[in-house]
């Protein structure tokens, strides 16, 4: 059963990851797809082919959803080339690791325009859309840290907190509007942004994780498919962990 056939999703940052895990299931659900990116075009160019073999609707888009001018201009150029937008999916995000003593002002600017201020930026430039069709769903891939802090992670912990607050928020303004808008809390998944860690850190997270393993993007875009999906009707404002037990 394909769960998404008729409407039209928007990803940020859906070229590698999470986003693009994202992509490809919200595809397979019978979704048209529009996704972003800032600097792999040859990725996503890779990815329109593959997507447009399997007779989807797809474009991509070079973007910085950081920026509020270029979010809504986005968001103009995708409904004249898709006609609507029935999912937005806040997943565009960076981190600049550092303890808080050594860290400078750029590492936590970067980290909040990326991760935080791009999911207002976006957010708030399809509210009038989804307000005029009375339906939509937004879903911002927060983290658990945003939940419970990392030891070097001050700026993506609390841009991915800010994330959540932005969540309930919406969800509490737009709910009359039947615009639902819930968070996604992964832990530790197999990324290329977990890649980067050492290998101490890498043993001290899959030590916590009562699952004993890092979870897979696709496990994480399947919970994004639910949300976005009639399935979710009556979900709103809700963060949905998908972490392995961590925050058990």
């Amino acid at each position: 059963m394909k769960l998404l056939d008729g409407k039209v999703a928007l990803i940020t940052g859906g070229t590698r990851g999470i986003g693009k895990s994202i992509v490809m299931a919200y595809a397979a659900h019978g979704a048209a797809i529009a996704f972003t990116y800032m600097q792999s075009a040859q990725m996503a160019s890779q990815i329109e082919e593959e997507l447009a073999q399997l007779g989807v609707k797809v474009k991509s888009y070079a973007s910085d959803a950081s920026n509020f001018e270029a979010s809504e201009k986005l968001v103009q150029q995708m409904v004249a080339d898709f006609g609507k937008i029935d999912i937005l999916v806040n997943n565009a995000g960076i981190t600049r690791d550092g303890l808080l003593m050594r860290m400078n002002e750029q590492q936590w600017d970067d980290v909040m325009a990326v991760n935080l201020k791009s999911a207002f930026n976006m957010s708030r430039s399809v509210a009038p859309l989804m307000m005029k069709q009375r339906s939509g769903s937004i879903i911002n891939i927060s983290s658990v840290v945003g939940l419970m802090g990392n030891i070097g992670q001050a700026n993506y912990s609390a841009s991915k907190a800010g994330m959540i607050g932005l969540t309930k928020s919406v969800a509490k303004e737009l709910g009359a509007r039947g615009i639902r808008c819930n968070a996604i809390a992964p832990g530790f998944i197999e990324t290329e942004m977990t890649d980067n860690a050492s290998q101490a850190s890498r043993r001290l997270w899959l030590e916590m994780v009562p699952m004993r393993r890092g979870g897979r993007p696709e496990e994480v875009a399947n919970v994004a498919v639910f949300l976005a999906s009639d399935m979710a009707s009556y979900v709103s404002g809700q963060v949905v962990s998908c972490c392995g037990g961590l925050l058990s």
